[in-house]
């Protein structure tokens, strides 16, 4: 439980401080024959704070519920 708990805490950190993942898209524009034209697109997936913060209170609980248990 107590690594569930850091790793809670962790993702929770990294979505409080960048707030925003960027991922990429690779689409097919035209293709005509063995020619092939592709596009690659960047896209952003905006993350709430609210989020994060529910991330770390959850991992801290975790953390102090795994403490208990010994």
């Amino acid at each position: 439980m107590k690594l569930a708990g850091i790793i809670l805490i962790v993702i929770g950190i990294l979505a409080l401080v960048y707030q925003a993942f960027p991922y990429s898209q690779t689409k097919e524009v035209a293709k005509i024959g063995s020619l092939e034209i592709q596009s690659k697109e960047t896209h952003e997936l905006p993350v709430p704070p609210i989020v994060g913060g529910i991330c770390v209170v959850a991992g801290v609980v975790l953390l102090v519920a795994g403490g208990r248990g010994n």
